[in-house]
């Protein structure tokens, strides 16, 4: 019998494939499509499954993410990572919501006008919702279609990426489209998995190059190593009774717009001159935390926790915009990095 790509793949997709998933429970609208693999770009679905559940709780339309607070969504969000995909959500939802109708657009080439989705994404949510016949390639399908294609360079240069799109595109269906693009995402995130992959139990594996060979895990190439730069930084903690100062950050780079700890970079016996002058406070009983390591794409961000006690607020600039005093036991629902999180949790232990 001929080996037919897409038949072996629908036929274990309808006995093994995952058919229980919140999104995709009826109506399986493209709003719900949208949310999400927004949240599974680079996040595996046990750890998305709460927060897709407590998202549609909070926000179970467009409208009504639209409307929301930014603050409220990286709130929700909080200790999810990569927030910029949060900000994208609640400016796409806008966008949608204001241009669109409430209406997403039914085109890859138009969902790609939108903040934060790119082919793949966009790829997935006309085949998910509509039943489209788009390819994706997200980096569970890149891992199954090099070892497939016996592709042994990093999908991450742009001529390999080309070839495993044009691959992607040349193995679809014609029909079961929906299947299909969830079966292509179960079988590399479950079967065709990048370390220890359970190829007896791969359905493509009679034709499959890597596993002919016996050398599954050199597939696909892996991405050339380069030392990860180190950064080193210190947080304040400015406490006032049963509360501590926040600062807005940026909405650009790190933690972009979510709520965090000041940044010092004075000589520790500076600082509390140095909270005098930007904030108008004077402190006492300064306590070093210990440093710990917090690691990014990127790079390796070393932080160094230090408390201090207010003593005395001379300044209304603590009102400022940007500027809030957290309630330790009322916390405000606001975007919090997750290693705020944690050092704020050591501090509630503390105080």
């Amino acid at each position: 019998m001929k080996f037919i790509f897409s038949d072996a793949v629908l036929a274990w997709f309808h006995q093994h494939g995952r058919k229980n998933l919140p999104w995709q429970q009826k109506p399986m609208t493209p709003y719900r499509v949208y949310v999400s693999e927004i949240m599974l770009q680079q996040t595996q679905v046990a750890t998305v499954t709460p927060y897709f559940q407590r998202f549609m709780q909070a926000f179970p339309t467009l409208q009504q993410l639209a409307a929301a607070p930014l603050d409220r969504v990286l709130h929700l969000w909080t200790g999810l990572g990569y927030y910029a995909r949060a900000r994208n959500l609640h400016k796409t939802a806008n966008i949608v919501a204001d241009q669109h109708q409430g209406e997403f657009p039914k085109t890859v080439a138009a969902l790609q006008c939108l903040p934060g989705i790119g082919r793949s994404t966009a790829g997935a949510i006309c085949a998910l919702t509509w039943g489209q016949r788009e390819p994706i390639l997200d980096g569970n399908v890149k891992r199954v279609l090099a070892r497939f294609q016996g592709v042994d360079q990093w999908p991450g240069l742009k001529e390999v990426e080309q070839q495993l799109w044009q691959l992607a595109t040349r193995l679809l269906p014609q029909a079961q489209l929906r299947e299909y693009t969830q079966a292509m995402m179960d079988i590399g995130a479950s079967v065709c998995t990048r370390t220890r992959p359970r190829c007896e139990d791969c359905p493509l594996k009679i034709n499959c190059i890597a596993y002919q060979k016996q050398e599954v895990t050199r597939y696909p190439g892996a991405k050339p190593k380069k030392a990860m730069p180190l950064k080193q930084v210190q947080l304040i903690m400015l406490v006032n009774q049963e509360r501590v100062l926040l600062q807005k950050r940026p909405a650009q780079g790190i933690w972009g717009g979510l709520w965090s700890l000041p940044e010092c970079d004075k000589a520790q016996r500076e600082i509390p001159q140095w909270c005098r002058h930007t904030f108008g406070v004077r402190v006492k009983n300064m306590k070093i935390h210990p440093m710990f390591r917090h690691t990014f794409t990127h790079f390796h961000l070393e932080i160094t926790p230090v408390q201090l006690q207010v003593v005395s607020n001379t300044s209304e600039r603590v009102a400022e915009s940007g500027l809030l005093w957290y309630s330790m036991v009322q916390p405000e629902s606001i975007g919090l990095p997750q290693p705020i999180c944690r050092i704020l949790k050591k501090l509630e232990l503390n105080a």
